[in-house]
């Protein structure tokens, strides 16, 4: 995103957004469950009972109710999502139709970063974990697409923002002696 300039809420003057990332699709197998789920079930009785007209409007109803469910883990899914700036990256999570839990984490505080890819699931759909350790606690973040590639830019924001606390500290340094 070379060129491009995006704010976000919370952005500090000095802070410059780098990238966005956001679960792979397959966070959402459960969505889909619940979707296809009370279709399938529903979809049984008309079998059984072709002779009754009313039947079959239970699949229509099986139908409703699983796109409600699926619309609900839609929803989770896709305002969930992570915001890496040149200072910190930001975990906005959505916790039902209406609750957001934001979590901070500065760059320059990040110890270790590796990510996993589990197994041939992982390299057929292109999703893995990446795990972000600090002093007081990891970060992890489950079913992210292409870890690989969002791990190299994640490596380069740490650093960058590494060398720029550096920096910083030794100015300081040198304006006291």
């Amino acid at each position: 995103m070379p060129g491009e300039h995006r704010d976000f809420s919370g952005q500090r003057d000095d802070e410059e957004f780098l990238f966005v990332f956001r679960r792979h699709i397959i966070a959402m197998r459960k969505g889909f469950y619940c979707f296809l789920g009370p279709f399938a079930i529903s979809s049984i009785p008309p079998l059984f009972f072709s002779q009754y007209m009313w039947v079959f409007w239970f699949p229509v109803v099986g139908f409703v109710v699983g796109f409600v469910l699926f619309s609900y883990f839609y929803i989770m899914w896709y305002y969930t999502y992570f915001i890496v700036s040149s200072q910190r990256i930001r975990q906005v999570t959505q916790k039902g139709f209406f609750g957001k839990h934001v979590i901070d984490l500065r760059l320059a505080k990040v110890q270790n970063i590796s990510y996993d890819i589990p197994g041939f699931s992982g390299e057929l759909f292109k999703f893995g974990t990446i795990v972000m350790q600090t002093m007081v606690g990891d970060l992890i973040i489950k079913n992210v697409e292409h870890p690989e590639i969002i791990y190299n830019k994640l490596q380069n924001a740490i650093i960058d923002a590494m060398e720029k606390e550096q920096a910083t500290h030794n100015e300081t340094t040198i304006e006291e002696n």
